[in-house]
């Protein structure tokens, strides 16, 4: 087996999940399912030092402060690299790779993902780093168990090994296009988890995206190394442009792999995702604090503190999180990020 490096991508605008998530304290960071918040049970999920390497942290300055003290009881040996400023994901898997011998697999995870089954994702991790080492370029290839039109799909291609050539990457469809990929049954979601060697990553980054590489070398050979964690050159990394992984070198690139992954992943975008993954009553409801529903179904409460009350509703969350409060339709919940509250704070 490559030595394989979690690569752990902290971060978010804390929109879809406001009012509890926000931006000083985004997704990742807040406890949503059970007492450990998403970037802890990422950090647990590649915990086996036999499999995994200690964890590189990418982080932005404002949410160290909680990636440090969250990480301390699972991933002490974590090291953590301050992005100085959100330049997306492929100059912050960027300067991970820089940051990792070249020889070594980056296993690229998003912190505020849901996994249900840590042992398949596990295997998933080690069939990518097989291919990953052969300078093949992973994605993880999330089960498709619905036609969902706010994920990215996968079309797999030919079979490859320990999983399959990508055919094509497909941008977010329309229901109707995603009824389609489900039946067709050679579809996937994208989950955003990447396997691929440090060394091989940079290569194709110089070749697909030459300056967004060379302004990040530049803003991590001047950047400064204190105790865990590493900051790049801020003024450097300012002019850095900002761009995806996935458009800057997945759908580029002709060594494009994939291998399925049926672990049970929910990116928990919103508050009807959160909903789903929480256990209801017999009525379809759920409370979490002090509340009661009565003659409702399909219903979520969630407060900090009042006590709240719901009556002949169905399919409603109500959140209360200090002083703001979201009432919502379950099926208008991909709205909430669009609230002026929420761009206020």
């Amino acid at each position: 087996m490559p030595r394989i490096v979690p690569v752990v991508l902290c971060g978010g605008s804390g929109t879809r999940l406001w009012p509890r998530s926000r931006a000083e304290r985004p997704k990742p960071f807040i406890p949503l399912l059970g007492e450990r918040t998403l970037y802890q049970a990422t950090l647990d999920r590649c915990a086996n030092r036999t499999v995994f390497s200690a964890p590189i942290v990418v982080v932005g300055k404002k949410h160290l402060q909680f990636a440090k003290p969250q990480a301390h009881d699972i991933a002490a040996d974590a090291q953590f690299i301050v992005e100085p400023i959100g330049r997306n994901t492929a100059p912050a898997i960027a300067l991970a790779a820089l940051a990792m011998d070249p020889q070594d697999v980056m296993l690229v995870c998003p912190s505020d993902h849901h996994i249900i089954d840590k042992a398949a994702f596990v295997d998933a991790a080690k069939l990518a780093a097989a291919l990953a080492s052969d300078d093949w370029l992973v994605s993880f290839g999330i089960e498709a168990t619905a036609p969902e039109t706010g994920y990215g799909y996968i079309r797999r291609g030919e079979a490859l090994g320990s999983g399959f050539r990508v055919h094509s990457f497909v941008e977010k469809p329309n229901l109707e296009t995603a009824l389609t990929f489900l039946e067709d049954g050679n579809y996937a979601w994208n989950g955003g988890i990447f396997a691929f060697r440090a060394g091989h990553f940079i290569d194709e980054l110089a070749t697909y995206r030459p300056q967004l590489l060379a302004q990040t070398v530049k803003s991590f050979d001047a950047g400064i190394r204190k105790d865990t964690s590493f900051e790049p050159d801020e003024s450097l990394f300012a002019d850095v442009p900002g761009e995806s992984v996935d458009y800057a070198v997945m759908e580029n690139t002709d060594r494009a792999a994939m291998v399925d992954a049926q672990i049970g992943w929910s990116d928990i975008g919103n508050w009807d995702a959160l909903y789903q993954k929480r256990k209801a009553d017999t009525e379809g409801n759920v409370i979490v604090g002090g509340g009661e529903i009565i003659d409702a179904s399909g219903t979520m409460i969630d407060t900090d503190g009042p006590h709240v009350t719901v009556i002949g509703v169905e399919d409603v969350i109500v959140i209360i999180d200090g002083d703001d409060v979201l009432v919502t339709a379950r099926s208008a919940v991909q709205s909430v990020g669009q609230a002026r509250r929420v761009k206020a704070l």
